[in-house]
């Protein structure tokens, strides 16, 4: 599992621990746990957090996602993504 690092405009900065992956849910970006060895969230994912997309500077990924095949958002080659 992974932690990702989330920057928030009001200069405040969140640790989300256990996430595996995230994605847009109309105006939140929403992180999850997925469920046992799945690589994709679906019904037995695990919210973890969420919050208002309008309000992240950045999503940076802190930890590595271990025992899985691949990894999950963001790539290995992307450790840093800028909100638009």
């Amino acid at each position: 599992m992974a932690m990702f690092e989330v920057t928030l405009s009001a200069d405040r900065s969140e640790l989300i621990d256990g996430a595996d992956a995230y994605q847009l849910e109309g105006p939140l970006t929403t992180f999850f746990r997925l469920g046992g060895s799945r690589t994709v969230i679906d019904s037995w994912s695990t919210r973890l957090a969420s919050f208002r997309t309008v309000d992240i500077v950045t999503i940076r990924r802190v930890g590595s996602v271990s025992g899985m095949g691949a990894p999950v958002l963001p790539t290995a080659d992307e450790t840093e993504l800028v909100a638009a």
